[in-house]
């Protein structure tokens, strides 16, 4: 039997150890109405390294757009956030959402309103469950009522394609929407003279 030359040895070892030495990118699923909205606010955040809106929550196979528009599937407007670990915690990814969203409204987000835009943190292992729950407590401390809901990820399925990136295909239909719903204003109006550590 002919022995690998050492040279291609110490290649293949290299590559394996460069390849474990990257961090695995985490996801994690949020609900906080339009998720057009949701997507243009996590594209800022540093260390996300990618994202996709799309919908969880309900049980129907590849729900579309108008069906979950309707209401009735239990499916939520959502976005994956894929993120460094070596960057970003999910504490971290987990305080950011907060500070986007309105939590003290039900089945509603902003101008939204209807089960399919209420505000949901979908978890997807034991661990993002305990966070998630830490986290919860600690906005209940600021807040007299907290409607946003903890729940396992059903199953999330991308969005249509134009729905993809919205706010960078149009910018300006983007931005009139977002002003006319009054979201920014509502995040600033809830979120004056609350902290989180």
């Amino acid at each position: 039997m002919r022995r690998m030359p050492l040279f291609i040895l110490l290649i293949i070892l290299s590559g394996n150890l460069l390849a474990q030495s990257k961090p695995a990118t985490q996801k994690a699923i949020f609900a906080g109405g339009c998720f057009w909205c949701m997507q243009s606010d996590f594209d800022k955040l540093k260390g996300v390294t990618k994202t996709t809106v799309g919908y969880d929550g309900g049980t129907i196979k590849n729900p579309t757009y108008d069906l979950v528009s309707s209401g009735t599937t239990h499916y939520v407007e959502s976005i994956i956030v894929q993120y460094d670990p070596k960057k970003l915690t999910y504490s971290q990814v987990l305080n950011y959402y907060w500070q986007h969203i309105d939590p003290t409204v039900n089945n509603r987000q902003f101008c939204d309103v209807g089960e399919q835009y209420r505000s949901v943190i979908f978890y997807t292992n034991k661990q993002q469950q305990k966070l998630a729950e830490q986290s919860l407590k600690r906005i209940q401390k600021l807040f007299p009522v907290v409607y946003t809901q903890l729940q396992p990820s059903t199953h999330f399925y991308p969005a249509e394609t134009y729905h993809q990136d919205y706010y960078l295909k149009n910018p300006g239909r983007y931005e009139f929407y977002r002003w006319r719903c009054g979201r920014d204003q509502r995040v600033a109006e809830v979120w004056k003279n609350k902290a989180l550590t």
